[in-house]
């Protein structure tokens, strides 16, 4: 580890219906292209480790709900981007508030 570069590791339970495909892949490979630090994201906790800010790679997973998904990012502000990715996985990547909003419109 170099002077200044710091290290992050989390996980949370994938809780979406349809697991991690693409929109939700989308969503959290835009999220992590956000930041400078390198983050990886694996279905076990041992690994085969792979680049969070790739989509096609992200959804070569196949991760299915109720995989518990694992990250770790190295460099600049790596625990804000773990909370950040966690925190997208926890709202359902924020796809309920989305078909809310949508069914709501076609209401309206």
């Amino acid at each position: 580890m170099t002077l200044g570069t710091t290290e992050a590791t989390a996980s949370t339970l994938l809780t979406h219906a349809a697991g991690l495909h693409a929109r939700p892949t989308l969503k959290l490979t835009k999220l992590a292209k956000t930041f400078a630090a390198k983050i990886e994201i694996a279905v076990k906790s041992e690994g085969p480790w792979i680049d969070a800010k790739s989509v096609v790679k992200v959804m070569a997973m196949k991760a299915p709900k109720g995989s518990t998904l694992h990250f770790r990012a190295e460099g600049d502000k790596a625990a804000e981007v773990l909370a950040a990715l966690v925190a997208l996985v926890d709202r359902d990547f924020d796809e309920g508030a989305e078909a809310e909003t949508a069914g709501a419109q076609a209401d309206g």
